[in-house]
């Protein structure tokens, strides 16, 4: 296990440029804020979508019977750049105490339904 931010990158508190983890990796689907029905849950408020992205993702991975700390990297697609500040803190508390996972962030025009304004794949990797 290591985390690795190699000089002459720049520094940032809320990702590691490289976070390494034996065993297999595991790509599941983006998760976005559907609740279990299919519905969006907190529609036109960013803070609300995050927290339901992040406890889809804690479902997924007690589906896989590991933890947060197995999640390698995230991949965030937002439709508004002007709300990822909201994004940040929800981020923060889910991955507390964790060593940070590697992170990129895209602005996208649209996701599978027009209320979504988010979502996160994650990188697992399961221990052997």
């Amino acid at each position: 296990m290591s985390v690795i931010n190699p000089e002459g990158l720049k520094a940032r508190s809320y990702y590691n440029h490289i976070k390494s983890r034996p065993g297999t990796p595991i790509f599941p689907t983006g998760q976005v804020a559907w609740d279990e029905n299919g519905n969006v849950v907190g529609i036109g408020d960013m803070k609300k979508q995050v927290e339901q992205v992040y406890a889809n993702i804690d479902k997924l991975l007690a589906g896989l019977m590991v933890g947060r700390d197995a999640i390698v990297k995230t991949t965030t697609y937002v439709t508004n750049l002007d709300l990822v500040h909201e994004i940040h803190p929800v981020r923060e508390r889910f991955f507390a105490g964790l060593e940070l996972p590697a992170s990129t962030l895209f602005q996208i025009s649209a996701l599978a339904e027009p209320e979504l304004m988010l979502e996160i794949e994650v990188i697992i990797m399961m221990p052997h």
